[in-house]
C-alpha cells in the first residue's frame, strides 16, 4: 500500500477520534489535483474543527513522523486545510462543506473505504 493511502487512512481515524462526522477519501490519482487524495471531513464549531485539525497534526507526527508542510485556514473561517503534499485534509464546518461540496466538484474520483 503506498505511503499517501497509509496517511489518508491515518487521518480519517485520528479526525474518527474527535468525532468528525461523515469522513471521505477522495481518490485524486487518476483525475489530477492538487494532491493524490483528499480526506474531507465535518464538524459542528469552532473548537470542535481546532480539536479534529490538532488531533490529525498531532497524531500523524507522533505516529508517521510526518507534518503538514502548511496549514492553510482556521476555525473561525470554518475551514482548515492541513496539507502534506499528497494529501490534503480538508477540515470543514458542516454548512460549508454542503456549500462547496468538494466531493461534487471532484466527483469522478473513486473513494476510498477501508
Amino acid at each position: 500500500m503506498s505511503e499517501a493511502i497509509d496517511l489518508s487512512k491515518k487521518c480519517r481515524e485520528l479526525a474518527e477520534n474527535k468525532k468528525a462526522h461523515h469522513p471521505v477519501i477522495l481518490d485524486l490519482r487518476e483525475v489530477g489535483g492538487p494532491a493524490d487524495f483528499f480526506l474531507v471531513v465535518s464538524g459542528d464549531s469552532e473548537p470542535h474543527l481546532k480539536a479534529i485539525a490538532g488531533e490529525i497534526e498531532k497524531g500523524v507526527k507522533e505516529a508517521l513522523e510526518r507534518r503538514p508542510f502548511r496549514i492553510s485556514g482556521n476555525s473561525a473561517s470554518q475551514w482548515i486545510i492541513l496539507d502534506y503534499g499528497d494529501v490534503l485534509v480538508h477540515v470543514m464546518n458542516s454548512a460549508r462543506r454542503e456549500f462547496y461540496r468538494l466531493e461534487d466538484l471532484w466527483g469522478d474520483a473513486p473513494r476510498l473505504d477501508s
